[in-house]
């Protein structure tokens, strides 16, 4: 009984280990939504709040 319970929670977690490797999407496009000169993410169409960019 405890093998089966063991076994089982192993195969939860290559499950969710599998789910973690998955590239979601849109994350490429927050990569070009940040500050080029602080690395804070930008929020809207206007200036970051370091004032620099």
């Amino acid at each position: 009984m405890i093998v089966k319970i063991v076994f089982l929670f192993l195969i939860g977690m290559a499950v969710l280990a599998m789910f973690g490797r998955l590239r979601l999407p849109g994350r490429d496009r927050l990569g070009g939504r940040k500050c080029p000169r602080c690395g804070r993410y930008r929020i809207g169409k206007g200036p970051c709040a370091c004032g620099k960019a």
